[in-house]
């Protein structure tokens, strides 16, 4: 399920952000934070799966039709290719009338995402 950042959910972002190679550097994860904080459009979502802990992160910019993945990172020992299609389908629900896209470091996740996506047999079946 993914949820929108709150402060009180600081030290959690950071901890899951930090698992980016960029962000190892303290200061450039905070300048980061300090950027996702300072407008409505960007937003940080963190995603955990029931009832559990926090287990991944996405940072996106919310455009009229797009929705553009900065960001995103998964726990290692949460970190599956199903995880994150899963996080990103749940952003796009949460986005129905706009297109999730990526940064060009993004792209080819979201690319490998869409490709599973059209592999998935459609949910509209009635029984």
């Amino acid at each position: 399920m993914l949820v929108k950042y709150r402060k009180d959910y600081e030290k959690v972002a950071m901890g899951l952000l930090s698992f980016i190679p960029d962000f190892k550097d303290l200061t450039h994860l905070q300048t980061e934070m300090q950027w996702y904080q300072s407008t409505e459009d960007h937003q940080l979502l963190l995603w955990r799966q029931g009832d559990g802990d926090f287990c991944g992160i996405i940072g996106i910019e919310v455009g009229s039709d797009f929705i553009l993945l900065h960001h995103d990172s998964l726990s290692p020992e949460e970190r599956t290719a199903a995880n994150q299609y899963q996080m990103l389908d749940e952003l796009a629900a949460l986005y129905p009338k706009q297109r999730v896209m990526g940064t060009l470091e993004m792209a080819p996740i979201i690319g490998a995402w869409e490709r599973n996506r059209d592999k998935q047999p459609t949910t509209t079946n009635h029984h």
